[in-house]
């Protein structure tokens, strides 16, 4: 059982934590590639139990003001709509390996996350209720604008490739059903002791399930990159490039729109993190021809936890808390 005092230590040393759950999925996925599709099928079920837990520390009231928080979402928006594809595009023209790889690029870089985003913005001491706000409108307007930004950056033959399927059951699975489940778990821990401490293990699993989802998305994914490391391993600079860049211009942002410092560091999760496992269906369905794309939407997804890690130490450091008085 972990403890109260078991689950502060586990939040004090987050980082190792995070680390070995990283390299344990590395292993996992190196020693038996067969468990690619037990580990795939869990990925979900896991991220949704971790949102669940996050959730739960979600007072609705202050979702309400998040969701009033028009300058926020504008914000959001912006940055992802309007600032990020041009730096997006930019990037796959980089991209070696042709038009599987340019496309794999492009439709992870142009949907911005809506899922373990909220748990690490959290973990920084990010404004996650904006972020929970902001996930469905976020989600809305990827499914309208990718086909157009597909379009106008590769042209009629590949702008056909999106469907909205993926990202409806991401919606709801990821969004709808945990949080109606938190609500629900909190009317119970109100009425009842049981419910009660229910809600209070909920309350130390977050470091645990956050270590969890990274371990099973890397062990699950890593046998997709590993046989194509040669030919995807050009588009883990460009991967690497955006997550900074996009850091650096989302905490430029909050800063020119004076946002106070948890909304502001929201914002720059919002900007940095990508949809790649809403996305990767849509890669996978692609024709033969494009068998590389998955494996490019993989490398970032394994790019991208990664740098998440590094990012809940560096983005409070970029905007740090402002002195009481």
């Amino acid at each position: 059982m972990l403890t109260a005092a078991r689950a502060a230590r586990l939040e004090r040393h987050q980082v190792p934590v995070y680390l070995g759950a990283l390299a344990a999925g590395a292993v996992v996925g190196a020693l038996a590639p067969g468990l690619e599709g037990p580990l795939g099928a869990a990925i979900w079920p896991v991220l949704g139990a971790l949102l669940l837990v996050t959730f739960l520390q979600v007072p609705l009231t202050a979702l309400r003001e998040a969701v009033a928080d028009r300058r926020f979402l504008l914000a959001a928006l912006v940055s992802n709509f309007v600032l990020v594809p041009p730096l997006a595009w930019g990037l796959a023209r980089l991209a070696p390996g042709g038009t599987a790889v340019e496309l794999g690029v492009l439709l992870v870089l142009l949907t911005p996350c809506v899922d373990y985003v909220i748990v690490f913005t959290r973990l920084a001491g990010g404004s996650h209720q904006r972020l929970l706000a902001a996930a469905p409108l976020l989600l809305l307007a990827q499914v309208a604008l990718l086909p157009a930004f597909l379009w106008l950056f590769l042209g009629d033959e590949r702008s056909t490739v999106v469907e909205p399927g993926p990202f409806v059951e991401a919606f709801l699975l990821l969004l709808v059903v945990p949080l109606a489940l938190a609500w629900a778990t909190e009317a119970w821990a109100a009425r009842s002791r049981r419910g009660a401490r229910v809600r209070a293990g909920a309350d130390r699993a977050p470091v645990l399930l956050m270590a969890l989802a990274l371990l099973v998305v890397v062990a699950s994914q890593w046998p997709r990159v590993q046989d194509d490391l040669g030919e995807v391993a050009g588009v883990v600079p460009l991967y690497v490039a955006f997550l900074v860049v996009m850091t650096l211009v989302g905490t430029v942002v909050a800063r020119l729109l004076r946002l106070d410092v948890p909304t502001g560091r929201a914002l720059v999760f919002s900007g940095a993190t990508r949809n790649s496992l809403v996305v990767l269906p849509l890669a996978l369905a692609l024709p033969d021809g494009y068998a590389l794309t998955a494996a490019v939407v993989v490398a970032q997804t394994l790019v991208e936890v990664v740098g998440m890690v590094a990012c809940v130490r560096v983005v409070p450091r970029l905007l740090p808390a402002r002195p009481a008085g």
